[in-house]
């Protein structure tokens, strides 16, 4: 069967505006049919439900709808029409080629030139994130000026705002992963330190950053983050004119993990003391303030007011719904996941609130390529975030040959079924797999594995054996990479030895 988009699936230049794309029919598949225009920002939640279809009998589907699959029959809602009326705006606005008709400030005009036009010599921005940013900066500059239009927008974002997070503003950017958030974070720093250090009267801009990660590991990564770092990607990545890095300097940049926002012990006791030192009196309070944490997580910010927060994997902070939809439906492992999600949900998003009574947030900026509600939050798995007003989405990044191409199951070996167990192996295997921790799996045999991820990890190590030996051939120094991600340290111990 000719399939033009596994051929040749990328279309655009990451560096430019997205100016076609590959359709997709009622059910998420390719219809080999280009559409000379960009994609409009259509989804509804990313968790395709299983469907059977007489049409398929070998199940030759791949799945890239991002939503047009429900995951639970009462969500449907409109497909968020408000991101492509505000991608068509700030179009619009990015056309005039007069900077003087930009609406912005000279130093934003400057970084926008920059941006667009500057001859980086070695990494340079992909569009996708000089539209996040130019997204930001539309409505934070260009919006209050733009009549009715602008106001649109920013009453949108309140009232989105005003029901979910009551205490915050907040405005997410959706970029898929791999399409570079990290350097929209660090665009997002410069714009506002040197407006804030050029026009330090002005409340739309700030200096103070307080950057949150969802773990260890990402809260490193984003190092390059500051001025000062070796590898800061101000200066390696050309992303501010020479001119500008000393403004720079003056920024003050917070880079923690949700994880420091939890009340720590100001005194340890061991319940036996804590016992006697309280009696028969009021519990102890041996908890740090609100204040004495955020003195603690970011004594760099004490004193500044207005910080701007940059959330990574944003998806992981939100506010539960009060009035649940979803109350007594979930059962076993979904309902501790769901506790576990919302148990960090919780400690992420009261943090942010206690820093914004201690010291105000101007701006809550949100980074996810899934800034959708997780299960058990009280909104429908997968309901968009509202304040959500910028999607640069799976698809894009395929066709701008951002990302590679994923490829999902449509066969195996293993008979029975209707879909291929490779395509949701979890499903079939979980209940058979150790629990968490290294020490769960000391003594267990890697051939005791199920056969079903035995069957699977044969199927994916014999194309890896093959690729290999092709490059040999072609005398590619470098090896293929063979990667398994797996839900635990116990489950990865096996699967390693296994290999």
């Amino acid at each position: 069967m000719d399939n033009r988009f596994f051929e040749r699936p990328i279309l655009n230049s990451p560096y430019e505006y997205p100016k076609q794309h590959w359709e997709l029919d009622n059910h998420g598949q390719p219809t080999q049919r280009i559409i000379h225009k960009r994609r409009s920002a259509e989804f509804i939640t990313p968790i395709p439900r299983p469907r059977k279809r007489k049409d398929s009998p070998n199940q030759l589907q791949i799945v890239f709808d991002e939503g047009k699959g429900l995951s639970t029959e009462e969500q449907q809602y409109d497909p968020t029409p408000i991101i492509n009326e505000l991608r068509h705006e700030v179009d619009k606005w990015r056309s005039r080629p007069n900077p003087s008709d930009w609406q912005v400030t000279p130093e934003t005009a400057r970084l926008l030139q920059h941006w667009r036009c500057h001859r980086f010599s070695d990494i340079r921005p992909f569009f996708c994130q000089v539209e996040a940013v130019e997204t930001v900066i539309w409505l934070t500059e260009v919006a209050p000026k733009a009549g009715k239009t602008g106001e649109m927008f920013r009453k949108h974002l309140a009232d989105a705002n005003a029901e979910a997070n009551p205490e915050l503003a907040r405005l997410a950017l959706k970029l898929a992963t791999g399409a570079g958030k990290t350097t929209v974070m660090a665009m997002i720093i410069a714009w506002q330190t040197i407006n804030a250090v050029r026009h330090p009267m002005s409340k739309r801009f700030t200096r103070g950053f307080l950057v949150v990660a969802p773990g260890i590991t990402i809260r490193d990564r984003l190092r390059v983050l500051q001025p000062n770092d070796p590898d800061s990607y101000y200066q390696s990545r050309e992303l501010v004119p020479n001119d500008m890095l000393g403004e720079l300097e003056r920024a003050r940049i917070v880079i923690t993990n949700y994880h420091a926002f939890k009340l720590r012990e100001n005194v340890e006791l061991s319940k036996g003391g804590r016992s006697l030192l309280q009696g028969r009196g009021e519990p102890l309070q041996t908890l740090e303030t609100e204040g004495q944490m955020i003195q603690r997580v970011m004594p760099e910010l004490m004193g500044m007011k207005n910080i701007m927060v940059i959330n990574d994997e944003a998806h992981h902070c939100y506010r539960e719904k009060p009035e649940r939809d979803d109350e007594g439906k979930l059962k076993g492992d979904e309902r501790k996941e769901a506790e576990k999600n919302n148990e960090a949900a919780r400690l992420w998003i009261s943090g942010l609130e206690a820093v914004n009574r201690k010291l105000g947030i101007s701006q809550v900026i949100d980074l996810s390529a899934t800034p959708f509600f997780l299960r058990g939050s009280g909104y429908a798995e997968g309901t968009l975030f509202p304040w959500t007003m910028s999607d640069f989405s799976l698809m894009d990044a395929i066709e701008c040959g951002i990302v590679k191409l994923p490829r999902v199951p449509v066969a195996d070996n293993i008979p029975g079924g209707e879909m291929p167990k490779f395509r949701n192996l979890w499903e079939h295997i979980g209940k058979r797999m150790p629990k968490k921790g290294r020490g769960k799996a000391r003594n267990l045999d890697p051939l005791s594995l199920p056969v079903e991820l035995q069957t699977a990890l044969e199927a994916l190590y014999g194309h890896y054996a093959k690729t290999f030996e092709l490059w040999e051939q072609s005398g590619i120094g470098v090896p293929p990479c063979f990667i398994v991600v797996c839900n635990n340290t116990s489950t990865s111990k096996l699967v390693y030895d296994y290999i």
